[in-house]
């Protein structure tokens, strides 16, 4: 069983319509949230998408914090993400360029002149592993002229972050997200970023 079907896996079943009825009758209103787990709107989830988006590609739509991975036409595994603060955000259309296990990291000049206490000491790099902020994989987005944007789909440290404008502009995902990803697109996958 692969990662992605673990994933899948591990999510919670719906059950039937009809079931679902029967039990809201049976049950008060207090008694019925109790019994319920909460969901986790970041969750890996299989959804619909639009049908112009060709099969493997990823999309990210920035605003609602959701990254899609097209799997069948129509159709996309959906996980939650988080994107760069307001001014930070990237958008555009890219292609992974390259995929690393593990990365170093290096903070960008720009993000080092923006906050050189919290940069300044990793401007000769910060070397993969558990602590690294790119987390357990990063898919390396390149612009269509095969320039690195700078841009990255990665992993993180702080799983907490997912469904918030929190970064320097970079995707993040929880780790087992982006790990589950990484196995599923190959270099020279479509990006689109909105």
């Amino acid at each position: 069983m692969n990662r992605r079907q673990m994933l899948m896996a591990a999510l919670p079943l719906v059950a039937a319509p009809t079931l679902l009825f029967a039990q809201e009758k049976a049950q008060p209103a207090a008694a019925k949230a109790q019994a319920e787990p909460k969901r986790d709107p970041y969750a890996p989830t299989e959804v619909a998408i639009r049908n112009d988006f060709e099969v493997g590609s990823i999309v990210v739509v920035s605003k609602d914090f959701f990254l899609y991975h097209v799997v069948a036409p129509g159709r996309a595994i959906r996980y939650g993400v988080a994107v760069g603060k307001d001014e930070l955000v990237w958008k555009g259309r890219a292609t992974v360029g390259r995929k690393t296990e593990w990365p170093s990291w290096r903070p960008t000049p720009a993000m080092i002149k923006r906050k050189p206490a919290q940069y300044g000491k990793w401007a000769d790099g910060m070397p993969g592993g558990p602590t690294n902020p790119l987390g357990a994989r990063a898919l390396y987005m390149y612009d269509a002229k095969g320039n690195d944007t700078s841009i990255r789909i990665h992993g993180t440290t702080e799983p907490n972050s997912i469904g918030r404008a929190v970064s320097n502009g970079c995707i993040r995902m929880r780790n087992e997200a982006v790990m589950d990803l990484y196995e599923q697109v190959p270099v020279g996958t479509p990006v689109y970023v909105y």
